[in-house]
């Protein structure tokens, strides 16, 4: 047998195990998982079994504590005791060995280039929600006023079903930028090249407008939201309400102003902080777009880069903990507002 079909022979003999080998590590994971399924499931099972055949003073005590148990564990180990982790870690240094104090958060504080992140994810929690609550407010008029409203609506919201990842790599594609002498794959540079700009800069690269850019991509996605809940809020308002105000020759811009705006207010400003939440979190743009560079770093991307890719865990926790403490205002504020308009109602 020649030598080159012996290396064939032997090459294929020594890929068989490895196939095996990752076939059965495949399957020994998908029965642990399916095994620690069941095992939650079972106790499950008999822990309302035994809630069940309860009586007596125990019955309500004990029917509580199957009801909200699982959930007040599942909300200790998901979000408290991290929370209370980070915390810690932020006093800490890189490798959390020795306690900093408030090092960490002087650093933040101090730092030029953290403060061009601040103003980064100021810029964006401004930009970005009022735009999207905007201009879905805008669709949501213009929409219920057209026929097949549901299929306009559908393609509007449909963004929402895509992820903020594969959000990112559509719109990459449409910034993507070729000398001109080549054939452009990227959209907005083939426009600028049809209307008369003969050499478009590179999109992602030119600062402050790749910003502007990366926000378009957070507008796409939450627009279809900001319109189908404020849609849903304009057709609530009560019809002798409009037919009042029209009697008061409330016309156009005015009717919209006096009358649908306020009706509408407490649903405006839940969708405006709900985006403003999204926004705040969201890394996954400037993630994959940029990563951060030319100029595009936010707040939650620098947490990321901090952490797991400098590995400094005392910096990415304080940066995790004023994020924090940044969201944890707009959510009591959400609240508030809901049990408001629910009060009303």
């Amino acid at each position: 047998m020649p030598v080159t079909g012996a290396r064939l022979v032997a090459g294929a003999l020594g890929a068989r195990p490895l196939a095996d080998s990752a076939w059965s590590d495949a399957a020994l994971k998908l029965g642990n998982s399916l095994g620690a399924i069941a095992g939650f499931l079972g106790i499950l099972l008999l822990v309302f079994f035994a809630a069940g055949r309860a009586s007596g003073r125990l019955s309500r005590p004990l029917a509580i504590a199957v009801m909200l148990g699982p959930a007040v564990l599942l909300l200790l180990v998901g979000l408290v005791v991290p929370l209370i982790r980070t915390v810690f870690l932020s006093f800490q240094n890189a490798d959390s060995t020795r306690f900093l104090g408030a090092g960490n958060y002087g650093w933040v504080f101090t730092t030029d280039y953290i403060h061009q992140v601040l103003l980064n994810t100021l810029l964006w929690l401004v930009v970005a929600p009022i735009a999207a609550t905007g201009l879905g407010l805008v669709l949501a008029l213009l929409v219920d006023r057209m026929r097949w409203q549901g299929f306009y609506k559908s393609l509007v919201f449909l963004p929402m079903a895509v992820s903020l990842v594969g959000a990112s790599i559509i719109w990459k594609f449409v910034y993507e930028t070729r000398d001109t002498a080549q054939p452009q794959i990227g959209l907005l540079s083939q426009l600028a090249i049809w209307l008369g700009w003969k050499h478009p800069p590179n999109w992602i690269l030119s600062h402050p407008l790749n910003d502007y850019l990366l926000m378009v991509v957070m507008v796409w996605v939450q627009t279809g939201f900001a319109m189908v809940v404020l849609s849903a809020a304009i057709k609530a308002i009560p019809d002798e309400v409009t037919e009042a105000a029209r009697l008061d020759g409330a016309r156009g811009l005015r009717l919209f102003w006096y009358v649908t705006v306020p009706m509408i207010r407490t649903t405006l400003i839940v969708v405006l902080t709900t985006v403003m939440i999204t926004t705040l979190k969201a890394f996954d743009i400037v993630r994959t777009m940029t990563g951060g560079n030319f100029g595009t770093q936010v707040l939650a991307n620098e947490m990321y880069s901090q952490s797991f890719v400098q590995f400094n865990v005392g910096r990415g926790s304080a940066l995790a903990v004023i994020l924090f403490l940044a969201v944890l205002p707009l959510v009591g504020y959400n609240i508030v507002q809901l049990r408001k308009e629910r009060t009303i109602r």
